[in-house]
């Protein structure tokens, strides 16, 4: 069956794959890190992941991962809604972590990617089994900026829904569920723009294609609630926090109809892998110029100095390799 696909060229993000990876329960070089393809995971998307970042600083030549402990705390909450059975503690990964980077030597920003997954070879969906079913990886590669946070990128509202609570937890970070995110980022693409903006079945703004959306109004911070089906997002906690420590801001999570999308003063994207990303436009409508707005400009700034060890009141934030 032929389908008709515009001549549209893709933004590709280049990997540079680190050496050295960590299969069930022992470092491996990368090549020799593998699974079989009749892996449950594999088959049925059984398997939930975290994406962290670490963050070079050329000048102290240091590496600095940023919230190390929540994004694993948070896979273990994924774990529990999958019924997988890990094997290793908050403390244990982060430890497998840090000597994954130390063996890995990254002299640039990082991005690591712990994942619990179903390793059994069996036919049917059901994750119930035996522990020793269960594995855990991680691999890291170097990464600079997912989405160009130099500029506003230009955004549509999806008409893809967002999977609801009640079918696969978005609070989850299931491999699976990223088939919704999939069909969204590749419709925005193929009409021609940078990313997407879900609404709930209830028409409801919730976020975007893998990453929290943010938007200001008269000098207000507002972000979707949880209810409305959106990722328990660390990076989407921490802004809010630094609004409101840094700049003195108003934060307010509720819910987003999508015209107020259309008449925000300023809107961005913020995850751990998106960093934040000024929004130009949506829909055609535009908000502001092409740049980011001052709130947005002024939390990028902020934020960027924090990852990479520049600001001492927030050294918590970062585990030192």
């Amino acid at each position: 069956m032929l389908y008709y696909r515009p001549n549209i060229p893709m933004a590709t993000v280049p990997i540079t794959i680190h050496p050295y990876a960590f299969l069930g329960k022992e470092f491996l070089k990368y090549e020799d890190a593998k699974i079989s393809v009749m892996t449950h995971a594999f088959m049925y998307g059984t398997a939930v992941f975290e994406g962290i970042r670490a963050y070079y600083n050329k000048e102290q030549d240091k590496l600095f991962v940023l919230h190390l402990e929540e994004h694993l705390a948070r896979l273990l909450q994924s774990c529990k809604i999958l019924r997988l059975q890990p094997y290793y503690t908050v403390e244990e990964m982060s430890k497998i972590v840090i000597e994954l980077l130390q063996k890995n030597k990254p002299k640039s920003d990082a991005y690591i990617r712990p994942s619990w997954f179903k390793a059994c070879e069996r036919i049917g969906p059901s994750v119930i089994g035996d522990a020793d079913e269960d594995s855990f990886v991680v691999t890291s590669i170097d990464l600079g900026d997912y989405l160009d946070t130099s500029k506003g990128v230009s955004v549509e509202v999806s008409s893809w829904r967002r999977i609801s609570d009640n079918a696969i937890p978005p609070r989850a970070k299931i491999n699976g569920s990223y088939v919704n995110t999939a069909l969204s980022k590749a419709n925005a693409q193929l009409s021609g723009y940078d990313e997407a903006i879900y609404l709930t079945e209830a028409g409801y703004v919730a976020e975007g294609s893998a990453m929290n959306l943010y938007i200001i109004r008269d000098g207000k911070l507002i972000t979707s609630r949880v209810a409305d089906n959106i990722l328990e997002g660390i990076t989407r906690s921490f802004i809010a926090k630094l609004a409101a420590d840094e700049l003195g801001l108003e934060f307010e999570s509720r819910a987003i109809y999508r015209s107020e999308l259309y008449v925000a003063d300023e809107a961005f994207f913020c995850g751990t892998g998106a960093q934040i990303v000024p929004i130009g436009s949506i829909d055609h409508y535009q908000l502001g110029d092409s740049k980011a707005g001052p709130i947005t400009a002024k939390l990028q700034a902020l934020y960027n100095n924090i990852v990479r060890g520049k600001e001492a009141k927030y050294s918590n934030c970062l585990v030192e390799v």
